[in-house]
Order: structure tokens, then sequence, then C-alpha cells
């Protein structure tokens, strides 16, 4: 991604105090609120949100009320886990210590840990809720303190023995931290190039050697969780899992070297990986011998869906700063005509990709033996989505999309930590190695032939069985999503006395229906080859099923009594956005739905409610 937006540049001059920087801006100490107070107060806080929910709204889990309260307004310039000392910890590449001090208090770790092994991970949809408040802030921060820990142990969770698990466990229990060091992948960043080789020792046991130029929080890893290279040749079979620690090896050195200087994430804390001889025994092989590429297609769904989900939180700030950038100094407290359909469009693009990413959450629990190309698709459609959102936010940020300083930088940095994060190109093109080979298969024999899926799917919020890793799967002949777009299109169809929303709803799910037809009568007559025609086919497939989910949630929000998700005026927003993305022909959204739209976002910016599906109050 590009260091600024082109828009931003070209839309204003830069303002008189857009550069004042972070460091010009003392940070006044004072005690860190305390984590126990924040959990003791939760009860009541959560008693008084089922009250103010309203019909069909969910419920903020007590841990993210928690989480939230004990980090304190952001904007307070005295609160040392707010914007100005994120951003201060950020230019000066360093740690935000006190934070990551109140997380460790608050048990953060547990989180990450399956139920049955003493945390409290029991859905991901739940844990996405938990650390947004952390994501919101600081993208750095919900990486380098914990998210890293879960998508290393996730390996563990889904293929491990009962000894492993347990081990691995009582690390990040006890205050310890895991970290994944990648194999090597096409399209490679630096994160992703370079890998480590093992071979079997004579003796038993395995001999692991290599060198990562860039390894997160490698510096204070308790364990590795190592994708080796076990074989010569390419193939589904050429890496296998190996865990590394807790604890010095039996034999060889593990080297920690010098720190990496990332372009984002700055906080976060990279450095590079040598092992030299180092030798695990046998039990430190996870599943079988070759397994490698198979668990990471497996437990990586985890992250596929789970980044999206949390990275989303630091979007709708930029947005929410963008709304007091376009109101300012007006009398009305509304943003002048130039900018309401950019900020009605993107509020309607953070609901549509909410819709996605908690989707493909609650399929790993409801079905997570067909959720794999969903969260494929999550993780491939997103990240394009929230980078044209950034782009068209600083056309309204103008000048102040260049401020370092608390009230805006938070645009500045969601830019660099983006590509860094996981939502660059490299992770775009795993996905897509996960999609283009399906696609032939699945116009073949599943779309408009699969049953709809439970509408559980669609219920942001609601009750879900437990998430089980080890029920994962890497494989799957049933489209989730495009029964539901079929089946809502005709349901639209049935309706009698629609309003001109609702007929313009049912307009756009006929539209998206038939370029699913489109698709299907285009993608059986693919080879499976990856090319410029199977890469095209697959960007418009990913967009259809986010038209999906919309619809999904639509319907279900709806069913429930939601005043706003559940009348049709966001969906119509949100669809028409992605029709016009895919070149499908659709009339402009009425006047109407665009006002009702940003006068919802302009009313939770007001109420401080997260621009999401929850509509989560916020500290600041």
């Amino acid at each position: 991604m590009r260091d600024a937006p082109a828009s931003a540049r070209d839309a204003h001059a830069p303002a008189q105090d857009a550069h004042i920087s972070v460091r010009d801006a003392p940070v006044p100490v004072r005690d860190t609120p305390p984590a126990a107070q924040a959990h003791a107060d939760a009860p009541a806080r959560a008693d008084a949100q089922a009250r103010a929910a309203g019909p069909g709204r969910a419920v903020e889990p007590a841990r993210a009320a928690r989480l939230e309260a004990a980090l304190g307004d952001p904007f307070d310039p005295a609160n040392p886990h707010g914007h100005l000392a994120l951003l201060r910890a950020d230019e000066a590449r360093r740690t935000p210590e006190a934070t990551e001090a109140l997380l460790a208090e608050a048990g953060m770790a547990a989180e990450f840990v399956p139920r049955d092994l003493g945390g409290r991970l029991a859905g991901l949809e739940e844990l996405a809720r938990v650390l947004r408040p952390l994501f919101r802030r600081d993208l750095a921060l919900g990486y380098g303190f914990g998210v890293t820990s879960l998508f290393a142990a996730s390996s563990v969770w889904t293929a491990g023995d009962e000894g492993q698990r347990r081990s691995l466990a009582d690390v990040l229990l006890g205050g310890g931290r895991a970290t994944t060091v990648h194999r090597e992948v096409a399209h490679a960043n630096a994160i992703l190039r370079d890998e480590m080789a093992a071979e079997r020792r004579p003796g038993g046991g395995w001999r692991i050697a290599g060198r990562k130029d860039a390894v997160i929080n490698a510096h204070r890893a308790d364990a590795f969780v190592v994708y080796a290279r076990t074989a010569r040749q390419d193939g589904p079979r050429s890496h296998s899992v190996l865990v590394l620690g807790p604890g010095a090896p039996a034999a060889g050195e593990v080297r920690r070297l010098g720190r990496a200087r990332m372009p984002g994430m700055r906080g976060a804390h990279f450095c590079g990986l040598e092992l030299d001889g180092v030798s695990v025994p046998d039990d430190a092989l996870v599943g079988a011998v070759g397994d490698g590429v198979s668990l990471a297609l497996r437990s990586f769904q985890t992250s596929h869906c789970l980044i999206p989900a949390t990275v989303l939180a630091g979007v709708d700030g930029v947005l929410r700063a963008a709304v007091r950038a376009a109101t300012e100094d007006r009398p009305d407290g509304r943003p002048s005509r130039r900018w309401r359909k950019a900020l009605a469009g993107v509020f309607a693009d953070l609901l549509a990709c909410d819709a996605m990413a908690v989707t493909g959450l609650r399929a790993m629990s409801l079905m997570p033996e067909e959720s794999y190309l969903l969260g494929a698709a999550v993780k491939y459609t997103m990240p394009d989505l929230l980078r044209e959102d950034l782009e068209e936010l600083a056309a309204v940020l103008g000048g102040r999309g260049y401020d370092c300083g608390p009230r805006y930088g938070g645009f500045q940095k969601l830019v660099r930590d983006l590509p860094v994060a996981g939502l660059g190109h490299a992770g775009t093109a795993v996905c897509q190695a996960v999609i283009v080979p399906q696609l032939p298969a699945l116009a073949r024999s599943a779309w408009f032939r699969t049953p709809e899926p439970p509408a559980e799917l669609f219920r942001p919020g609601a009750p879900l069985p437990a998430f089980d890793h080890r029920r994962l799967a890497h494989s799957g002949t049933d489209d989730l999503l495009t029964a539901t777009l079929a089946g809502v299109a005709g349901r639209l169809e049935g309706r009698c006395g629609q309003g001109p929303p609702e007929a313009a709803l049912a307009a756009l799910a006929r539209a998206f229906v038939a370029e699913l037809r489109a698709l299907r009568a285009r993608c059986a007559a693919l080879s499976g080859a990856f090319d410029p025609q199977a890469c095209a086919l697959a960007d418009r497939y990913a967009l259809v099923l986010s038209a999906a989910a919309v619809l999904g949630v639509w319907e279900g929000r709806a069913a429930a009594g939601d005043p706003f998700l559940g009348d049709p005026a966001w969906a119509v927003l949100a669809l028409s956005r992605t029709a016009r993305r895919l070149g499908v022909p659709a009339a402009d959204p009425p006047h109407d739905v665009v006002e009702e739209v940003l006068g919802e976002a302009l009313r939770r910016c007001r109420q401080r409610r997260s621009l999401d599906l929850y509509g989560t109050r916020l500290a600041g």
C-alpha cells in the first residue's frame, strides 16, 4: 500500500498544523487504570447494555466491555493507553509497556487458549469482539501482545496430541508467548521469505537449521511453531510442523538476531531468527511428517477471518475521524453535501465487510468442515475494500490526513500498518491459491444446488456451539453463501407491497444472482490452472460472496426486529457499491437511503458507538 493515498495528496493543501509531531506533545503521567476495577464494574455495565441495546441488538461480551473500560478514553492525553501514548510509542519504534502490563493483568492470554485447556476461547466471533478495543487503538499492539500467540498455537490446537496441547497452553496461561516461523511462499514479503529445514537425527528426533530475517516476537518467544521443510521436492507433503520450546534445546543454538525495521506496525518487534543445528525430540512433531501444508490450510482459516474482523475496528476509527473532520464548525452538526455520499458509503462498506467476516467466524463454529472457502474469500476480499475505503476517507480528511497528532494520526498509521498486518499482496496471493482451483468444481456441482445454511449463520452475537480447531478441514464441496444469495433473492421477489428501498434491494439481489449464473458458465470451463482469467473470476466470485453475506445478515436482522440493520437502506447502499466494483448494472441508490445510512453513522459517532454490526459503546 502507498504511504499516503493519492486522493489525500490531491484533495487539499496541508493545514497549518498538519505536521505536528507526537514528540512535541508531552504525555502527562498518571496511574494506569486498574484492570481489576474495570473487571469488577463490568457486570453492571453489561446489564445496562442489555437494557439499552434495543430489539434485535447483540449484547457486548462482558470481557470486551471490561477491556474497553480498562483501556479508557483514547483521546484523553493523560491516558497511558490512549492515542497520544500509542502514537509516541509507534514513532519511537518501541512497545507500549504500560498497555502490555494492563493486558497481562487482565489475563488476555487466556483468550487464546481453548476452554478445555483452561483458557477462555470458546468461539471466534466472541474473540474478535474482545480484541476489537485493542485493534481499534493500535494494530501493532493487537498483534504484538497476543494474537500472534494464537496463530502460532492454532496448529497445535488443531492437530497436536494431548501433551503438546497442554504444554503450549501452560506456556500461554503462564504469561509466555509463542510465535510462528513460517515456511517460504510465492510472492513472499519479509515475513514469509526464507524458511527452516529439518532432518531426522540418526539417534531419533529432529535437527532444525535455517534463518529468517523477520519473525514477530522472536526476541521474547518461549515457544516457536516451526513450519520446516522436511522433503527436498516441493509439493503438498514438503513441510512438517515442529514445536521448539519451551526451554533450551538439547543441542544446537537458537540465535535471536537484530531487529528488522518494518515500514508499518513499528511498535511490534520483528527480529531475525537463526537455528543452528537445533535438536528437538520426536514428540516435537505436530501431526505426521509432511502435514505442514495441510495443517497451514486448516489452522490458518482462523486468521483469514479474525485478522479482517479485528483490523476493521481500526478503519472504524478512521471513519470516525473523517466524520469529525467533516462536521467540525458546522452549526447543524452535519457534513457538507460534498462528503455525505462518501461517509455513508464507507460506513455501508464497513457493515458489509463485518457481515462477511462475522459470517466466516460463525461458520467455523456452526459448520467447520465447510468453512474453508469462505475463510479464504474473507481474507481475499476485505483488504482491497478497506484500502479503497481509506483512500475515499483521505479525500474527506484532506490536510488532516497528514496530521501526526492524536486526533487524526491514526490514519497515516493505519495506512502503514495494514500491509504488515497480513493485508498486503502476500496474504491475498495465499487466499487466491485456495479459491482458484475450486472454481470449476463449484460451478459444476455446487452453485444453485447446495442447500441454504442454517439461519444462525447470519445472526451476529447469537449463541454458537463451542469452536473446536480439530474439526477444521481444508476441503469441501459446498458453498455456504451462494445458496443464501439465491434464497434471499427468491424471497424478496415474493414480497408484496414493496417500498422503494425494498424494491431496490430486490433488484440488486436479482443482479447478483444473474452475475452468479454468468460466473457458473465461465468457471465451469476453467481447467483449474492459474491464469489471468481464473484470477479475475476469483475476484468476481469473492465479491458475490460478500453480497450474499450482506443479504443474509440483513434478512436475519429484519427477522429479529433490528431498527437499523433490519431496514434495507444499509444493504442497498452496500450492494450498490459492490455492484459498481463488479460492473454489474444497478441503479444509483435512492437519496433517502444515503441520508438514512449517514444519519445512523452520525448518531453512532455522537453516542460513542462502534461503526460495525454491533454498535458497541466505546470509551471515547
